[in-house]
């Protein structure tokens, strides 16, 4: 299974450094020197990297062959894909890959059925899941322990306790207008 680590940035310096945009809650074991990782587009790689540091809070890569900026700055924008088993799990204990959560049924905490993940929106704040409802519209969760309650990978469901509003039209509108 493949999974997007990283997209290469903008070159850094002159001995051809690039910036990553780290996608991985794994950067020290899916990123480390020596690590081989496919490419999209898949003629910019596949890349080895020789060695990483952080500079200003940014990491930094370098890959074997890539020893100007005019070659690292050929390589704007490729994401960086590795290949993992799909039985592996994160290290942390509430941590998901997506494909784990992609398909998985959506219930309420009273079992009322919600809908199937689709997608999984990996926004600066937080993440959203995609929920495609049974009438083939879509309904946005966060993906946030206030609401998504528990993730049960073995029936295969996730179990939410939506405020009024999200997954319904029963939304309360609160106004100091209303009043007078």
């Amino acid at each position: 299974m493949q999974l997007v680590v990283a997209r290469i940035g903008r070159a850094h310096g002159i001995k051809g450094e690039v910036t990553v945009e780290v996608r991985t809650d794994e950067p020290e074991l899916r990123l480390a020197p020596g690590a081989v990782l496919a490419t999209e587009p898949a003629s910019a790689g596949p890349l080895t990297i020789e060695t990483g540091r952080v500079h200003s809070g940014r990491l930094l890569l370098r890959f074997e062959g890539v020893r100007d900026r005019n070659a690292a700055e050929a390589l704007r924008n490729t994401l960086l894909i590795a290949e993992i088993d799909p039985e592996e799990l994160p290290e942390g204990e509430d941590e998901y890959y997506d494909h784990q959560l992609i398909d998985l049924d959506v219930v309420t905490a009273d079992g009322e059925p919600v809908g199937r993940i689709t997608e999984i929106s990996h926004l600066p704040t937080q993440d959203l899941f995609v929920v495609e409802r049974p009438d083939g519209s879509e309904v946005f969760v966060p993906f946030v322990e206030e609401i998504v309650t528990e993730i049960d990978l073995e029936e295969q469901r996730a179990v939410i306790a939506p405020p009024p509003g999200l997954i319904d039209d029963r939304a309360e509108v609160a106004s100091s207008r209303d009043e007078a």
